[in-house]
């Protein structure tokens, strides 16, 4: 329960052909039987995850895919499931043997996403490669080079090392710790109801929580029920009040109109997302019309209740809110349509549980497609007319 969520985790994923030594290589690194290895061809036929520390990287997780060189209608697919895996990679190993050279296509890839890499000659054991073809493979990747053994484990604390000094762009990225000041005080409101699981707090509030404990604020968590009190027993105002997004309604007839408000979600859209994308997304509710199509997207799969805000409340609030009807189409997971052109809009979870790449990457789409894209957060303070005070909460970075 207390481990780093994959979402927070830095993803580094493996490609290279196939029997090039990808699986054996990710468990060298893991220094487990993550990935099953075989001398057929082929034997990777979905993506592997295995989280682990790099130190002193921190928390990552480690993907094995399959291999660039399958063949077929199966191979095809397997191939288009080993690209998107790009989607979310934070750092790309390319593994090769000695022989190795025409994958360049992926680094391609790669580099238009602005993705650091590494390249791997794997098998050394085998085949071990001089100084001028590592050269010439320099020359050619445009990269660091590495020559590694994953069966004896040569060159693999060294590649460790390597993987540990690649800092991804997003290192210092905070999700409320920047506008705040030591000894702030914050208020996090946290419905305790049928949707929350027994015995914690959300995702979105434990992260929300630990950053606020970070920056040495002082943080006080209440139910809506209880907010008024809550505030009641202060000598002076909240920094800011954070809330769950569906208790907007009632948080917002209780606060005082000089103190910041805003949402757990709205906090992850400027986290991982990109903030104005989303509101402009929000604002062009106005746009719907009848029959519209509109896509629910979520970053998890989970065991939705009676009342399930991406099934039921974000239709139900949106039709009403119009009095228009739409068709709604809900996804989740890694479940995300490549051809959004049917969509009048897109609503997106806070997407806790995706990292920031793939966040990022969803909200490209959207754009490419010219599809507005909103997150439940945002959508909803639009809907309860109270948007443009949640997003000046977020105003006056400290």
């Amino acid at each position: 329960m207390n481990t780093t969520p994959q979402g927070e985790r830095v993803h580094i994923a493996v490609f290279g052909r196939r029997n090039v030594g990808k699986s054996s290589l990710v468990n060298a690194l893991t220094g487990q039987a993550v990935s099953i290895v075989s001398e057929v061809k082929g034997t990777t036929t979905d993506p592997v995850r295995k989280a682990m520390e790099l130190l002193p990287l921190g928390p990552v997780l480690f993907i094995d895919t399959p291999g660039l060189d399958d063949d077929g209608d199966l191979g095809d697919l397997r191939v288009q499931r080993t690209y998107d895996v790009l989607n979310q990679t934070d750092i790309a190993i390319i593994v090769l043997d000695n022989t190795d050279t025409a994958i360049l296509d992926v680094l391609t890839r790669i580099r238009e996403k602005n993705i650091p890499a590494v390249v791997v000659v794997n098998k050394i054991d085998c085949d071990r490669p001089d100084s001028e073809k590592l050269a010439q493979l320099a020359t050619a990747f445009k990269a660091p080079i590495h020559a590694v053994s994953a069966t004896t484990g040569e060159g693999i604390e060294a590649l460790k090392l390597a993987l540990a000094h690649i800092i991804p762009d997003n290192e210092n990225v905070r999700l409320v710790g920047d506008l705040l000041a030591p000894c702030d005080t914050v208020v996090l409101v946290t419905p305790i109801d049928a949707a929350a699981p027994k015995g914690r707090l959300i995702l979105p509030q434990q992260q929300v929580l630990r950053d606020i404990l970070d920056t040495h604020a002082t943080a006080l968590v209440t139910q809506p029920a209880e907010l008024r009190r809550t505030l009641a027993k202060l000598t002076t105002s909240p920094r800011m009040v954070i809330t769950d997004s569906q208790a907007f309604a009632e948080v917002a007839a209780v606060l005082p109109p000089d103190v910041p408000l805003t949402s757990f979600s709205i906090l992850f859209a400027r986290y991982k997302g990109d903030l104005d994308t989303l509101a402009d997304g929000a604002n062009a509710v106005v746009t719907l019309q009848d029959g519209d199509r509109i896509l629910v997207a979520e970053g998890c799969t989970h065991h939705r209740q009676t009342d399930d805000i991406g099934t039921v409340k974000i239709p139900r609030a949106l039709q009403q809110k119009t009095g228009k009807t739409f068709t709604f189409d809900h996804v989740s997971g890694m479940r995300y349509p490549q051809d959004l052109s049917q969509y009048a809009l897109i609503v997106h979870c806070g997407a806790c549980m995706l990292n920031r790449r793939e966040t990022r990457y969803r909200i490209a789409q959207a754009q490419t497609a010219n599809v507005p894209i909103t997150n439940y957060g945002v959508l909803l303070a639009h809907l309860q007319g109270i948007l443009p005070r949640c997003l000046n909460a977020l105003k006056g970075d400290r």
